[in-house]
């Protein structure tokens, strides 16, 4: 702000302006030339890390296609092709389909995300040819001259060239959360960022030079990994691999050594017994079904930085909001201006709109001011004082149109006045309404000074109006309804806060916590965030110590919020969720974006990931079944030195039927059930009974058979019965896992079982198969050991949910 001409305070004099009293000239550095810019651009001396917000497509066809399971099936699926008719080839054509169906989602997953991550880019500010614009981080060059404000993210390291109050937290790299004050010379980091004043610093090294470069360009690439579902997984497939190896070498040596057969039979039926002991579809389905939640949620307008926040975030049983920016939009307005003391309202008004002159970027309140009252152009800011969150004010120093020197701080009436002060008793019955009040007071201290804020008269209140987001009741009902809890934590006014929350029919709200109360110990901390809702007057450390406190009681917390005194507990929490409106640093250290700043997607991601963690978890029990019965059935071959009763094509066309159909569709079903740790011992503890009723029933009846049958085809009539009983087996595993039933659920069954009688009933598909039911007797009591099988199953799964309970 320039000093203004001479006016009289008291509102009715005349403006002079006389040339004596015009301010010297400064001159701002005015950033590189075009020339400049492009002689620097030629040598290569541009900001060129390459910040990806996905896998490129070589990273996702490599892992889709080259995996340890997809090279043994490729392997037997070759030998097959050699030995054996195309029947008995199929399970390497569902693989190669399987295989193409992943890659094209994750393709289609990073188009989604690397179109939403240009939307939400940042753009720093730069100055060229003394005019400031807003470039790609990817553009800045070597020598730049780049502006901060609150907020702003330091995305290159340099030095700073002009400072006006600056403070920069640079707790992301250093760990010390107290903000750092810069002034011209010193130093500044990327991934550090202004929590106030601003500034402006020179580009000093960029590229992969930069000091945080490669962490920023690791955080926000798309990923896979880290998650409980996929490690699970992972240790899965590990235990899978030790039982399998030993299994098949068993097999093998038993169908080609010890049985005098046909070569080919016994090759066709050894592979038929390795192929279904891989649950090669596990891993490819859970792909599939994170990828199209990205896609889900990006066409929402939600952009995942890291993926696992899907999973995490379904995991949540508290979520802590800021009240500002999450339920109220950011926009504010004045309703009144009380005037206090006697002061001079029409003076008290000039104060105002200097102080919005005073400001080169105003916060939210302080806009409003300047819209209800601008500047008059008379007044000169000497020296100013941005606003803190954990100051809760902000202050000028003005030299007067009449030569007056004056000093005022705006900001929070019950930091700013002592305790007792009887104008604290409006100020309780304005917030009580829900508005937000500032205090106007005049110091006699300089900014500077520590006691600044002691003895302050107080001059005005400044009443503010806060737009409630038209979403944001119907999304804390959500919260409620899904057993989550919501804690509302502000930096501003308990009662004002409490207020806001009541009338958006948050459970609790009448009960406020002044957070300059709580305890600070963790545990006593703890209980006072469990038994209360509603928390205000809580600075920035308060924040991630409430976030600690919580997590330290076993809760999974979900953070968030828009602002820069956010960014701590973001980074903290086990998800960080940032409206897109926010700044720079909030979307630099949160996982998930909302890109069009509504509250009311949350509970879309939170639907999401919920979708992804149950249903995986739901089909994971078909997949791990297979594979329990095929090594068990492999094992009892083994042992009874007889010969494996499958070809390949029989346990694809089974593992078709119970498994991968009904599998695709159940992981893409709603599922609202919150998550629940311990992922392999859940699904293991179905997998196991599942799979040792399914080999005991069909090993039976190939045992029956194979004293019921004689003769030159009784091998392929004992097939087929055993056949018959693993399918209805599978059919009850699968009608189990369907649970609970609904009209889609009883079709997809209902149509499984329909295509095997299929099957079963027309000549060719008979012979594409090689399953023909001979007789009636044979056929009937595989039917009953089925059934036995299936009332066994029942009992079992309840036991082992008293037993062994999630």
């Amino acid at each position: 702000m320039t000093q203004r001409a001479k006016i009289d305070t008291d509102g009715g004099g005349t403006r002079d302006t006389p040339a004596e009293t015009e301010p010297p000239v400064v001159h701002r550095p005015a950033g590189l030339t075009a020339a400049e810019v492009a002689e620097r651009v030629a040598r290569g001396e541009v900001n060129d890390v390459p910040v990806r917000s996905s896998r490129s497509t070589a990273d996702i066809v490599r892992a889709n296609v080259f995996t340890r399971f997809n090279a043994i099936i490729g392997v037997l699926w070759v030998i097959m092709l050699v030995v054996a008719p195309i029947q008995d080839s199929l399970f390497g054509f569902v693989i190669v389909a399987n295989t193409g169906i992943g890659i094209i989602q994750e393709l289609r997953a990073k188009k989604t995300l690397d179109g939403l991550a240009v939307i939400g880019e940042a753009k720093p500010t730069v100055r060229r040819d003394g005019r400031a614009a807003g470039i790609s981080t990817s553009e800045i060059v070597l020598g730049d001259l780049i502006e901060l404000g609150p907020g702003d993210k330091v995305v290159v390291d340099g030095v700073v060239a002009e400072a006006d109050s600056m403070e920069i937290d640079e707790s992301l790299l250093t760990g010390e959360a107290d903000p750092v004050v810069k002034r011209p010379g010193d130093p500044v980091m990327s991934g550090s960022f202004v929590v106030a004043g601003g500034g402006a610093f020179t580009a000093t090294k960029v590229g992969r030079e930069a000091y945080a470069a490669q962490l920023a360009e690791e955080a926000s690439r798309f990923t896979l990994v880290h998650s409980e579902l996929r490690s699970g997984i992972s240790t899965i497939l590990k235990y899978v691999t030790w039982m399998m190896v030993p299994t098949a070498i068993g097999l093998i040596i038993s169908q080609l050594v010890v049985k005098d057969n046909d070569l080919k039979n016994s090759i066709a039926r050894t592979v038929g017994g390795i192929v279904p002991m891989i649950p090669e579809g596990l891993v490819l389905l859970t792909s599939v079904a994170f990828a199209i939640g990205v896609i889900r949620l990006g066409r929402k307008q939600c952009l995942v930085q890291e993926l696992p926040a899907i999973e995490g975030l379904a995991r949540v049983d508290v979520v802590c909001l800021d009240k500002t920016g999450t339920l109220t939009e950011g926009g504010m307005d004045v309703t009144e201006v009380r005037v206090l003391h006697g002061a001079d309202e029409t003076y008290v008004r000039k104060v105002l709109g200097a102080l919005g002159e005073s400001d080169p970027r105003p916060n939210a309140s302080l806009q409003a001011i300047i819209t209800a009252h601008p500047d008059t152009e008379e007044w000169r800011c000497t020296e100013s004082l941005p606003f803190s969150s954990a100051r809760k004010y902000s202050g000028a120093a003005f030299s007067e149109g009449d030569g007056e020197e004056s000093t005022w701080l705006l900001g929070a009436p019950d930091v700013l006045l002592p305790a007792g002060d009887p104008a604290l008793a409006d100020i309780d019955r304005l917030n009580e309404q829900g508005l937000r009040v500032l205090l106007l007071a005049r110091t006699v201290h300089e900014l500077d000074s520590p006691d600044v804020a002691k003895d302050a008269r107080a001059t005005a209140l400044v009443v503010l109006e806060q737009r409630l987001r038209p979403d944001a009741a119907d999304t804390l009902a959500y919260f409620a309804d899904q057993d989550v809890a919501a804690k509302v934590i502000s930096g501003d006014n308990a009662v004002s806060v409490g207020a806001v929350a009541g009338k958006l029919g948050l459970p609790g709200a009448e009960n406020t916590v002044d957070a300059r109360t709580l305890p600070a110990d963790h545990e006593e901390m703890a209980r006072v965030l469990d038994g209360n809702a509603v928390f205000g007057r809580v600075t920035p450390q308060q924040k991630r110590d409430m976030v600690a406190a919580l997590q330290s009681h076993g809760h999974t917390v979900a953070m968030t919020g828009d602002g820069v005194n956010d960014v701590l507990a973001l980074k903290d929490a086990d998800i960080g969720v940032s409206m897109g409106s926010g700044s720079e640093a909030t979307r630099a250290v949160a996982q998930i974006v909302l890109l069009n700043n509504s509250f009311a997607t949350l509970p879309s991601v939170v639907a999401e990931g919920r979708r992804v963690i149950g249903n995986i978890t739901r089909v994971a029990t078909l997949f791990l079944t297979k594979t329990v019965y095929s090594v068990l059935l492999a094992i009892l071959v083994v042992v009874s030195q007889i010969e494996y009763p499958f070809l390949p094509r029989h346990l694809t066309l089974l593992s078709t039927l119970t498994i991968g159909i009904p599998a695709f569709f159940l992981a893409l079903a709603p599922n609202k059930e919150r998550a629940k740790p311990h992922f392999v011992r859940r699904v293991m503890r179905y997998a196991i009974p599942g799979g040792v009723v399914a080999a005991a029933a069909t090993f039976t009846t190939y045992l029956l058979a194979r004293h019921h049958y004689t003769g030159a085809d009784a091998l392929g009539a004992e097939t087929s019965a055993a056949t018959l009983t693993l399918f209805l087996v599978s059919m009850w595993v699968l009608a189990i896992i369907a649970r609970p039933y609904t009209w889609w659920r009883v079709a997809l069954v209902a149509a499984m079982g329909g295509a095997f009688l299929l099957v079963l009933a027309v000549p060719w598909l008979q012979d594409f198969f090689a399953l023909k039911l001979v007789g009636t007797t044979m056929p009937w009591a595989a039917v009953a050991v089925a059934a036995a099988g299936a009332a066994v199953l029942e009992v079992a799964w309840r036991w082992v949910d008293r037993r062994f309970p999630a």
